[in-house]
């Protein structure tokens, strides 16, 4: 299942210009944690550049990914309620973020319908996609949500379908809520059959995935 946001959960550059200058750019190396479930704050984070993870985690240090974000996308918005942070965040890679603190967002949103409307529009999309993978990890079995979110991740190229960004067997297993063991068991056969190969460090589908194993 995907965790990548819409092209539409970008800021255009007026609004994110004009929320950047209420808050303070700051600078994360890889694997930062910019925020911990159960943390009180009420930040918005504005990516500039690099990716952040948005996970939860049980007490065990198994995690499930619920997005992942790049430049011109924020999150921390959820804060706004008042009510403790319900993901956790970190950074893949060294990553330049505007942080906007709750104080300074209120009144910019009474201020600015424009992105008050952005906002709700993002919130409407969130909740259909974790709508989507609820559905995804009630109602598919492992090798489903894996196949899915394989061909939700990669782009087409000629005869193939190429997934962009590198993976692991680890990063599968957060994606779709199974154990590492499992993914492994499930890549194996379908790079037994041909289905899928690893090139240069990505996956590339080499032809339709079976529609159940």
């Amino acid at each position: 299942m995907s965790t990548s946001s819409s092209a539409a959960d970008r800021l255009p550059k007026p609004l994110l210009d004009a929320l950047a200058e209420h808050g303070g750019v700051r600078q994360f190396p890889a694997q930062a944690i910019l925020i911990n479930a159960g943390d009180s704050t009420d930040s918005l984070y504005i990516v500039l550049s690099g990716r952040l993870r948005a996970y939860a985690s049980d007490e065990n240090g198994r995690e499930v990914v619920l997005a992942e974000l790049g430049p011109g996308e924020y999150l921390g918005e959820l804060s706004l309620d008042g009510e403790k942070r319900s993901a956790s965040v970190r950074t893949l890679e060294p990553s330049t973020c505007c942080v906007v603190q709750g104080a300074e967002l209120r009144p910019f949103l009474a201020d600015h319908p424009d992105f008050a409307m952005h906002l709700t529009e993002k919130l409407i999309r969130m909740v259909r996609r974790l709508t989507e993978q609820v559905k995804s990890l009630a109602l598919q079995d492992v090798y489903g949500r894996i196949a899915r979110m394989l061909m939700e991740l990669s782009e087409p190229a000629g005869d193939e379908r190429i997934v962009p960004i590198k993976l692991t067997q680890q990063d599968i297993a957060a994606r779709v809520g199974s154990s590492r063991e499992m993914v492994n068991r499930v890549m194996k056969e379908l790079t037994a059959g041909g289905y899928v190969v690893t090139r240069d460090g990505r996956l590339v589908i080499c032809r339709k995935l079976p529609a159940a194993w």
